[in-house]
């Protein structure tokens, strides 16, 4: 992120920049270059890029990983998004950390992914040394595009079953199969709908899932993350939930966080969400 300021933020995704909306951003901001692209929110819902510059429709950017740099294609949609969320690299970071440190242990993993989105955390799990990563999303073009990534990123020989299904159901079917996971990652999203069409928010829905899917984790599991985008969720709230339900059975220590942005352009750091993280 270059800088962010009067409800937008100006970000380069390596040679092309864009500016894009962000709600978080409420002081004002200088004169910025022109971007190669702008987004124009619609009161109708959704909106548009504006192209100031040509650019591909498409183009991949790397991260330096744990273990090994991680590829992922870049696509400015409909909604604003490019299919990467940036300030959850830590995240990434943590998870392929406590892989990596557990396979030179003599250790093997297996890795649950829940509301996985295009896969960023699939494939650092992957590319840190998971034996396997199941990754499920409602949605089948994020699947598709966490395929993508994880075969640019030289992973297709590692063991990542993809599932387009609801994660509540899923869960509580893992669960009667008795599968066992080391460790779980929840990435759920501020709203959605139930199996049955049923709006939910995340306040009111997040307790139970963890609820249910802290069963699934082993006997020695690795770790426990949960993220939230929901700006009335301060972070304590999800180090409580991972008090309550995951420490009491497995012990280990939580911690909470801020996930944001640090701007190059000026000395600030824009929000975007929050973290919990267990671990033993």
């Amino acid at each position: 992120m270059i800088d962010a300021g009067d409800g937008e933020k100006l970000e380069r995704w390596g040679d092309v920049v864009l500016q894009r909306p962000d709600p978080q951003a409420i002081w004002p901001h200088g004169a910025w270059p022109k971007p190669d692209a702008l987004y124009h929110r619609s009161s109708s819902g959704g909106g548009y890029w504006q192209k100031n510059r040509a650019h591909p429709a498409a183009w991949e950017i790397q991260y330096p990983g744990v273990v090994k740099n991680l590829t992922f294609r870049i696509e400015p949609t409909g909604f604003k998004h490019t299919g990467l969320f940036p300030e959850q690299a830590p995240n990434w970071d943590f998870c392929g950390t406590a892989i990596s440190q557990a396979l030179a242990a003599g250790r093997q993993s297996r890795i649950l992914n829940l509301f996985a989105y295009t896969g960023a955390a699939t494939v650092a799990c992957a590319a840190a040394g998971a034996a396997e990563v199941v990754h499920l999303d409602a949605s089948k073009g994020m699947n598709a595009r966490a395929r993508e990534n994880l075969a640019l990123s030289g992973l297709e020989g590692s063991l990542v079953r993809f599932f387009t299904d609801d994660a509540q159901k899923f869960v509580e079917r893992e669960e009667r199969r008795g599968r066992r996971y080391d460790g779980i990652i929840m990435d759920r999203p501020a709203y959605g709908r139930g199996p049955s069409g049923e709006l939910w928010k995340l306040e009111d829905a997040l307790y139970g899932l963890v609820e249910r899917s802290a069963a699934l984790l082993s006997d020695q599991p690795l770790f426990f993350l949960i993220n939230s985008y929901t700006t009335g969720l301060a972070p304590t709230v999800l180090a409580d939930i991972l008090n309550l339900v995951v420490k009491p059975a497995h012990g280990g220590r939580t911690e909470a966080e801020e996930l944001g942005l640090p701007a190059t352009g000026r000395d600030l750091i824009l929000p975007c969400g929050c973290t919990g993280r267990w671990q033993p």
